[in-house]
């Protein structure tokens, strides 16, 4: 199947204290670290952005420059997170039978885990990206500080981006929710809700989003570790 890669960069940052999608990184934009990952696989041709209006330009022309072998469409996105991923997905190119959904403030994603994934995606079949509950995880009763139960970790996964299934399958799980008025907090879960089969892909690196400022320094950290060995290699020929 032809996948489109779908980014969703809408976000105000209000954690982090700004928008991040933007902050520089390793010398380069955020969301530009994740779509120079996917300029680089020959098995994509597409990619859809969705971000606030203010941005369109501007994530246009990060795209032209890093992933510029695709073809690209940015959209104005939503007021949540979900109202972006289902407006992306509106503009996804008739061409493309399936399509995955990245968090724009995840730079770390590996080409590799993507294409394990995209391999595990048919109709009536997602898959995303995530790694094993290492903590012990308490449910706590909501306003209190009452632990009311202690979860089974080996039965736990951590839910990363991207998140993988065919457009029809993704389009029908975002509109059974709009229509019902159920928010989700990942397109894996509307997907289940409609009956798709839904995997886990372990992720083989770090793949962690960048929420607090503390994260930026993180990834910026690894994102240079990354490059060394490449940046040797030039340095040598």
């Amino acid at each position: 199947m032809r996948f489109c890669a779908i980014v969703v960069a809408a976000g105000r940052g209000l954690r982090f204290g700004r928008p991040k999608q933007l902050i520089e990184v390793a010398g380069r934009p955020l969301i530009a670290w994740s779509l120079a990952t996917f300029g680089g696989m020959e098995e994509l041709e597409d990619l859809v952005i969705a971000t606030e209006p203010e941005h369109l330009e501007r994530m246009a022309s990060i795209a032209a420059e890093y992933a510029p072998r695709l073809s690209t469409v940015v959209v104005r996105g939503g007021a949540t997170r979900q109202e972006s991923a289902r407006a992306a997905l509106a503009a996804v190119p008739e061409r493309c039978a399936a399509a995955f959904i990245h968090d724009g403030a995840r730079p770390l994603v590996l080409a590799s885990d993507i294409r394990t994934a995209m391999a595990a995606t048919a109709p009536g079949a997602g898959a995303l990206i995530a790694t094993p509950v290492i903590d012990t995880i308490k449910v706590v009763e909501p306003g209190t500080t009452r632990v009311t139960q202690t979860l089974e970790r080996g039965a736990l996964w951590a839910a990363q981006t991207p998140q993988f299934g065919t457009v029809a399958d993704l389009r029908r799980g975002h509109e059974v929710a709009r229509a019902s008025g159920f928010e989700a907090t990942d397109d894996a879960m509307l997907l289940e809700r409609i009956s798709v089969r839904v995997v886990v892909i372990p992720a083989r690196g770090e793949n962690f989003k960048v929420t607090l400022p503390g994260d930026r320094d993180r990834a910026e950290a690894l994102l240079r570790e990354r490059a060394a060995p490449v940046e040797s290699a030039v340095a040598r020929a």
